[in-house]
């Protein structure tokens, strides 16, 4: 950190945990200079708090150890401005560490920075865009605990109320907040492309610019959801990444896009065909084959799986195919040199670094292994859904799989499956023992 930096009165500092929720410190600026030269100790169990942030006693981490710290070091050089803070504030992203110096890796950024060095000890580096899809919601929904759409004030007063995709209309109706978006990732280097009025009321998707660092692309996916639920309320507004807020409309999805490029920085799925080369071919069959095993990772909350439904833009089962938006793993169509894979599966509710980690492994499993994917699906794969078996479609089948896949303990390492499963084992006994209101309705 540069002597002559001038910071705010406060920072935050926090890592993410497996839930992909931010826990740390708010800190005042006269220690500053030491957590960036020195780091902040947290109690490693941190990382695998179930949702609600409680202590997961299965997972091994909290009285076996006597409940021992982590290291939390800062991953940029410099505290990034909150710019839609009330008062002046920085915010510091970190990645924890054993109190040694060594790799935690429960951590979901050690994840996907280990599976990136798997890459690079082959030659290739991933090259990574992100797509995350929100919903602005009216102010008072955060605190009634129910989703309605926005009023939009800085246009006509009109409630969002129907499905308006692709509008430029809509968007002129937030542009003070869309504007005030794009200040906020310019200052903290996030490097937003388009924005796009979804299919749901009210609903959005700002799309990232292709990154050659996988790591820095899921931390920009991090700083961005929080980014979008500060400045929605800085708007009075509410924002929600939840995968599915409204039965009857389109859930928020997170698709990924990525290439691998050699040491020459040459894309290797282009061979200068339409089809794409054979590590192109051999990451898909990768994906496809670990999908299942990784639904955990892509749909990780009981709403999640709501998403998963014929016709509703979402894959139900593993498939591929060129230029399709009804398959899992799409090849867009695009010049030869920017040949890519999109997969599709994620919900916005997903961990960023463990989605990346999942996806890229799997691929890398593939090439490695040199797999062959099935043919590509040509039209309606919905329509195709019947004669395939389908992805896991319930929280506890995905759970399931999870626990018994090789290949995430291999690539994403045992304590992952081991810390996670936990968490997400204790998050279905605490909703299982509650009563719905559909049940008093139903049966009182």
């Amino acid at each position: 950190m540069s002597d002559m930096y001038e910071g705010n009165n406060e920072f935050d500092l926090f890592i993410t945990d497996l839930n992909g929720n931010l826990r740390g410190k708010r800190m005042p600026s006269s220690g500053l200079k030491s957590v960036m030269t020195q780091g902040v100790k947290l109690p490693q169990s941190v990382i695998g708090f179930d949702h609600w942030g409680d202590d997961v006693l299965d997972n091994g981490m909290v009285f076996e150890t006597g409940d021992s710290d982590g290291l939390c070091l800062a991953v940029h050089p410099e505290p990034i401005s909150v710019p839609w803070a009330e008062s002046a504030r920085d915010q510091i992203l970190a990645m924890m560490y054993n109190v040694d110096g060594t790799p935690f890796y429960p951590d979901p950024r050690q994840i996907l920075t280990r599976i990136v060095k798997r890459f690079k000890a082959l030659g290739y580096t991933p090259v990574v865009a992100t797509e995350l899809e929100f919903y602005l919601l009216d102010g008072q929904s955060e605190a009634k605990r129910q989703p309605s759409p926005p009023i939009i004030v800085e246009g006509n007063g009109v409630r969002l109320n129907k499905t308006d995709c692709y509008s430029i209309e809509e968007m002129d109706g937030l542009e003070g907040f869309f504007a005030e978006v794009r200040r906020a990732c310019e200052i903290q280097g996030i490097p937003a492309d388009t924005i796009i009025s979804e299919l749901g009321p009210g609903q959005f998707e700002i799309n990232m610019k292709h990154s050659n660092d996988a790591v820095q692309a899921a931390d920009h996916a991090i700083m961005f959801k929080r980014l979008i639920k500060g400045v929605a309320r800085q708007h009075d507004f509410g924002a929600t990444f939840m995968a599915k807020p409204y039965a009857d409309k389109s859930g928020n999805g997170f698709h990924v896009h990525f290439s691998l490029l050699d040491e020459q920085g040459i894309n290797v799925f282009d061979n200068g065909t339409d089809e794409g080369s054979s590590l192109l071919q051999q990451a898909v069959a990768g994906l496809l084959n670990h999908m299942s095993d990784s639904m955990l990772v892509f749909a990780p909350h009981m709403n999640s799986y709501r998403r998963f439904q014929n016709g509703a833009h979402a894959p139900t089962f593993a498939s591929w195919g060129y230029e399709n938006r009804t398959v899992a793993v799409r090849i867009p169509e695009s010049d030869n040199v920017a040949r890519r894979i999109e997969h599709r599966v994620s919900g916005a509710d997903a961990n960023p670094y463990l989605v990346l980690a999942a996806v890229l492994g799997a691929a890398l499993h593939g090439i490695e292994a040199k797999m062959s994917p099935p043919q590509p699906i040509e039209g309606d794969a919905y329509a195709m859904s019947e004669h395939f078996e389908l992805l896991p479609n319930r929280w506890e089948l995905a759970t399931e799989s999870f626990a018994d896949s090789a290949f995430l303990r291999d690539y994403l390492g045992e304590e992952f499956v081991r810390v996670y499963g936990a968490a997400k084992e204790q998050e279905q006994q605490k909703i299982h023992g509650r009563i719905s209101n559909v049940e008093y309705e139903a049966y009182l």
